[in-house]
């Protein structure tokens, strides 16, 4: 197998084995903190906290493997993310809600890491198969989706404390990922990258197409996190079983990643503005599905529909991302895009928790709407500015 694919399979497996647990922790950290939580409107707190570890190590990460390598760099983030599982497993057993925080903080660095896979993919192939290799890399989340919430059903109830056996799994995911990573072939970076002059990061991040790039990915990702966290909590204050939710979430993971193995087809066929405009306006049907009833298929349509808006802004906003930056200007532009991505992440997860509480479901699906008015409308501006250069 010639190198540009076999690094693409290797990442896509790595991205398989994060989402089986990525898929997990969503169902389950919303629910462990709820059991552990006094105050019940904390009980998102432990996604938060995975969020906060994410965006506090995204930038770190991407100049720690612009150093090291990215292959060094996967090593780490999967050894931190054994540490953190080991910690929130500890946390379960002794029943302690900020323990179980400080484990999924941690456990967020690893998430962080992963996250570029995607840009490792688009790295290490040429210019014309970068948007294939981004969407076949995240096509393994697909996988996961499946994987996790299964794992996650036999594994909850396991132990005598609720919770601890699922946790527990996530320790065997990232050790066989630390075994994987282990096979892909990267180049480290150029010696000779510091001769190639690099702009400063203010002036990439002022650009027309980093700007919407970014605010197509975060807003997209945001409403994404902002209604998939309530998801668990507002099932089971409908009265629907865990069984229910965690089907609900792994096949909102299905459709966050199916879509992945034609998104760069379309891209390439359609072009990458029309492809974020014409999802960005699906956002709008998944919340009018979200607001039309709380039976199960409400919740599962809702989110499947969700997952797949999430994916084509998320691969298109990527791809945007690698059109802005020179190679040694890669890092930081692909950490300052992806701590963006994170805060984001951050103030929805802890929002949705509150709003939960606070407001019910039907508020929190309301919410959603200017943002993604806001998604839709910068992506059309971009797209009637780039028509309007290409005419003139």
């Amino acid at each position: 197998m010639e190198p540009a694919k076999k690094n693409v399979a290797v990442l896509a497996a790595c991205q398989a084995l994060l989402f089986t647990n990525n898929s997990t922790a969503i169902a389950l950290n919303g629910l462990a903190g709820y059991a552990l939580a006094t105050n019940k409107a904390l009980a998102t707190l432990p996604v938060t906290a995975w969020v906060v570890g994410g965006a506090l190590s995204t930038l770190p990460a991407s100049l720690l493997m612009k150093r090291i390598g990215r292959r060094a760099g996967f090593t780490v983030g999967a050894l931190m993310g054994i540490i953190g599982a080991a910690i929130c497993s500890f946390a379960l057993y002794a029943g302690d809600f900020w323990l179980l925080c400080s484990g999924t903080l941690v456990f967020g660095v690893h998430n962080a890491v992963a996250q570029y896979y995607r840009f490792a993919a688009a790295d290490a192939v040429s210019v014309d198969f970068k948007a294939k290799a981004i969407s076949l890399v995240l096509a393994g989340g697909l996988i996961g989706g499946l994987v996790g919430p299964e794992v996650s059903k036999h594994t909850v109830d396991l132990l005598a404390t609720r919770y601890l056996g699922a946790y527990l799994s996530l320790i065997g995911f990232l050790v066989l990922a630390v075994g994987v990573v282990q096979l892909l072939d990267i180049p480290s970076p150029a010696g000779d990258d510091h001769k190639i002059p690099a702009r400063p990061l203010r002036e990439i991040m002022t650009q027309p197409v980093f700007i919407v790039a970014v605010l197509g990915a975060s807003i997209g990702y945001g409403v994404m996190n902002l209604l998939m966290t309530a998801t668990p909590l507002a099932m089971g204050l409908c009265g629907h079983p865990y069984s229910a939710a965690a089907t609900v979430i792994g096949w909102h993971v299905v459709g966050m990643f199916g879509p992945s193995f034609f998104t760069g087809s379309l891209i390439r066929r359609f072009g990458v503005m029309q492809v974020m405009t014409t999802v960005a306006l699906l956002l709008y049907v998944v919340v009018a599905i979200a607001l039309s009833g709380i039976s199960v298929p409400h919740f599962w349509f809702a989110l499947v529909l969700l997952g797949i808006g999430w994916n084509f802004l998320y691969i298109g906003g990527t791809t945007l991302i690698t059109e802005v930056c020179s190679a040694p200007e890669r890092a930081k532009t692909q950490g300052a895009n992806d701590s963006i991505i994170f805060l984001t992440m951050m103030v929805t997860s802890f929002g949705s928790g509150v709003l939960i509480d606070a407001k019910g479901w039907q508020v929190l699906n309301w919410l959603a709407v200017p943002f993604i008015t806001v998604a839709a409308a910068a992506v059309l501006w971009l797209y009637f500015r780039r028509r309007g250069a290409v005419a003139a």
